[in-house]
Order: C-alpha cells, then sequence, then structure tokens
C-alpha cells in the first residue's frame, strides 16, 4: 500500500513538472507537442509489440477511440499555448477547473439535471477566475486558452466514460495517442502557417526536454498511475490528483521563479479554485459510492 502511495504520488508530481518542461522547451506549442507526440508514440507502440499487447481493433471502434484522442492532442496544444502566451502556474490553475466543468458538462452527455449546489461550486470558481484574470491582465490570453485546454480535456474524459468500455487502459492510450498525433500532424501546415516557427527543428537542449516530457513524464508516468490504480482507492487517487497543480506551481516558481509575476489576488483565487475543486470530488464520491477515477492519463 506503501509502495502504491508512493508511486501514485511521484506519479503526480511528474504530471505538475510538465509545464515547466514545456516553458523550457524553445519551440512554439505545436511543435512541441507535434514532437512530444512523435516520441510518445514511437516508444509506445515499440513497447507493446515487445510485450506483445497490441489488441487489435474494428474500424468503427478505431475512429472512435483516436477521435478521442484528438481531444487530447488539441487539449495538450492548448495547455502549451497558454504556456507560452502566460505561464505555467496560470495554465495549471486554469486546468484546476476541469472537475468543476465535468460537473456542469456530464449532465448533458448523460442526461442528468445540474445541482445549484454545483451551480454554487462554479461560481466560487468563477470568482477564483475572475481574481486571476484582472489581478494579471497580461496574462489573459493564456487564461482564455488554458481554460479551452480544460474544456478539451474534460469533453475527452466524458467521451471516454460514454463510448470506450472493454477495453484495458493501455490499449486506449495506445490508440487515443495514436489518434492525437494524426490529429496534430494534419493540423501542422495549417498551424505553421498562421504562427510561424523559428525552427522545425528541437535544439540539443530541448531535445533533453523532450525526451524527459516523452519518456520519464508520459511513458513511465502512465506505468506508475496505472500500477498504483490496483492497490489505492478510488478516494484517495482522485484526492491526490487534485495535487497536479499544486506541485506544477510549486516547481515554477522554484525553477522559473513565477512567483514575482502575481499578488495575493493570484493565491486567493487558487485557493477558491481548488476549494471548490475539492468539495465537489468530495461530493460526488459520497453520491456515486466512492468508485471514481481521474481515467485521463494524458490530462497534461
Amino acid at each position: 500500500m506503501k509502495s502504491a502511495l508512493f508511486k501514485l504520488h511521484i506519479a503526480i508530481f511528474l504530471w505538475g513538472f510538465t509545464g515547466v518542461l514545456g516553458s523550457l522547451i524553445s519551440l512554439n506549442e505545436g511543435l512541441l507537442v507535434w514532437w512530444r507526440l512523435l516520441i510518445t508514440i514511437t516508444t509506445l507502440w515499440l513497447l507493446s509489440f515487445r510485450n506483445k499487447e497490441i489488441r487489435k481493433l474494428s474500424g468503427k471502434d478505431f475512429i472512435k477511440i483516436a477521435s478521442i484522442g484528438c481531444l487530447v492532442g488539441l487539449h495538450w496544444l492548448c495547455f502549451y499555448g497558454s504556456i507560452k502566451y502566460s505561464n505555467v502556474s496560470i495554465a495549471l490553475t486554469c486546468l484546476a477547473t476541469t472537475a468543476l466543468l465535468s460537473a456542469f458538462i456530464e449532465p448533458i452527455f448523460f442526461k442528468r439535471r445540474i445541482s445549484l449546489f454545483e451551480i454554487s461550486l462554479g461560481l466560487l470558481a468563477l470568482m477564483g477566475i475572475a481574481l486571476i484574470y484582472f489581478s494579471n491582465l497580461d496574462f489573459s490570453t493564456g487564461i482564455y486558452i488554458g481554460l479551452l485546454a480544460a474544456l478539451f480535456i474534460v469533453f475527452a474524459s466524458v467521451l471516454n466514460k460514454k463510448y470506450v468500455t472493454g477495453y484495458r487502459p493501455q490499449t486506449v492510450t495506445l490508440y487515443q495517442i495514436t489518434g492525437a498525433f494524426i490529429c496534430i500532424s494534419a493540423l501542422m501546415p495549417l498551424y505553421n502557417h498562421l504562427f510561424p516557427a523559428r525552427s522545425l527543428f528541437p535544439t540539443k537542449e530541448d531535445w533533453l526536454w523532450l525526451l524527459i516530457l516523452s519518456w520519464l513524464c508520459t511513458v513511465v508516468t502512465y506505468d506508475l498511475y496505472i500500477s498504483a490504480l490496483k492497490k489505492v482507492s478510488a478516494f484517495t487517487v482522485n484526492l491526490t490528483t487534485t495535487l497536479e497543480p499544486v506541485y506544477g506551481i510549486l516547481l515554477a516558481f522554484a525553477i522559473n521563479h513565477e512567483n514575482k509575476y502575481f499578488n495575493y489576488s493570484f493565491y486567493i483565487g487558487f485557493l477558491l479554485i481548488i476549494t471548490a475543486v475539492v468539495i465537489q470530488m468530495l461530493r460526488s464520491m459520497r453520491k456515486k459510492g466512492n468508485d471514481i477515477v481521474i481515467e485521463d492519463a494524458a490530462v497534461a
């Protein structure tokens, strides 16, 4: 149990580190995501061939799973775009709203009513976003893009719950990352035309950060996460996952010294968002018998 909990915290910590790595890579967000996906997908397919874990899908199921992967790719694109247009702390704060956004979006797909309590929590989080927004107007573009990143991953999560069943997590991840790569590759010509990059290729230093991002913070972290899920309760997993933005922001403060950009309004706003998220998560687990698990290991 202690070993599984340690693995879980390491996984969440490393996911928090992905934002800092994104800020260190000189490529724009489009190329950063494309190279990350290329390295990750190559590694995952090689490991799957070696371990004989590849499960063939019907054409219909592949399109369904790969299409959701496209949303994951767009999430990564917006997440790193938010970092490039603002900073790591802003992007992670926006990403922290995903649990609350799910509370509003899931009822639409599963035909449930939205409770007044969830609306109240949404307003609390909105107050937090407003505090951060109006105290950091220079980062407004990054906030918009960060919230869009949160929306993309929420839709991916909801569609996974609704349409993707009966497959091992490893299979879903393999084909969704494949779908994300296909989607981003198709977008790249237009994206590079609209947002020209100084270079299409990583520098020597970029390669180091990309390999850490793709291997350590994606492939290895996902393996740690899946291993922990087998022994740790859903309650612990969900509560620990809320630490991702906290870990990430602390790392951004320590490595990028981002704390110099913020005043007390940022900290109050962040606290309001995290409070709303934790309350919603505890409430959801109480209602659903403590069986909720964060499914999207590709959040960051």
